[in-house]
């Protein structure tokens, strides 16, 4: 229960980052790009890419501390960071064509499950 209250926490803070970097980006730069979202997903990457290295091949951070960060933390922050980590896994491993997959079925699952959603809503709402 500790962990998964642990997990729950670091989402939290993560939820929260995400809405600050979002919402300044928001101000600073205008509402015509998505440049919160960008800048959300290429931050999570490059930090969940950083943290599973060095909790991988160092014993700098416990395996509670990682679970913290990665699944709390940087799952609150962004799930595209995790989605970018197995991609880059696959094609580190030399599984190509099991990132290449997962790469596209990501994608186009999740635009159309997006789409179906969207048709959902509308026909839910009456719109």
């Amino acid at each position: 229960m500790t962990r998964f209250l642990q997990i729950c926490l670091g989402g939290a803070i993560g939820t929260g980052c995400r809405y600050l970097l979002s919402g300044w980006l928001l101000r600073a730069l205008g509402p015509d790009f998505p440049y919160g979202t960008i800048a959300v997903n290429v931050v999570g990457s490059f930090l969940l890419g950083a943290v599973m290295t060095i909790s991988l091949t160092t014993e700098s951070l416990s395996p509670a501390t990682r679970l913290f960060l990665t699944t709390g933390v940087l799952g609150g922050f962004t799930t595209y960071s995790t989605f970018n980590y197995e991609t880059l896994a696959y094609f580190e491993e030399g599984a190509v064509l099991l990132g290449l997959v997962n790469l596209c079925a990501t994608v186009l699952l999740c635009l159309l499950a997006g789409a179906v959603g969207l048709f959902a809503g509308r026909f839910l709402a009456g719109a």
